[in-house]
């Protein structure tokens, strides 16, 4: 079945980020059924980010499309590229932020433990 395409929801200071993120639901949250909280496209615009945050009960997921970004891992800072993936298990914390010139876009997972 081919899915049907959602509109793109633009959140300020997302966990208190920077600037704003564009969210694109990939899937709703009944077709989830309580498995996942989100398959989403996520674009970050240069000099925005999705603010450090702790996973409480639920793990995410990032796999990097295109562009660029200082990946916060635990207070450990990795540079992330097209075709990375990042994991941040239940109850450890992560944040990403688009220092570059370009958009950076990536699939976020978050599944329920």
């Amino acid at each position: 079945m081919l899915m049907e395409k959602q509109k793109v929801i633009r959140t300020e200071k997302k966990a208190g980020g920077k600037g704003h993120v564009l969210i694109e639901h990939l899937i709703t949250a009944a077709e989830m059924k309580d498995k996942c909280q989100m398959f989403a496209k996520v674009t970050l615009e240069p000099g925005c980010s999705l603010g450090f945050h702790k996973h409480e009960g639920n793990n995410e997921t990032y796999h990097i499309i295109t562009g660029t970004g200082l990946y916060n891992d635990n207070g450990n800072e990795i540079t992330v590229k097209k075709g990375d993936t990042t994991f941040c298990p239940v109850g450890e914390s992560h944040g990403i932020e688009n220092r570059s010139a370009e958009n950076l876009v990536f699939m976020a997972l978050i599944m329920n433990e």
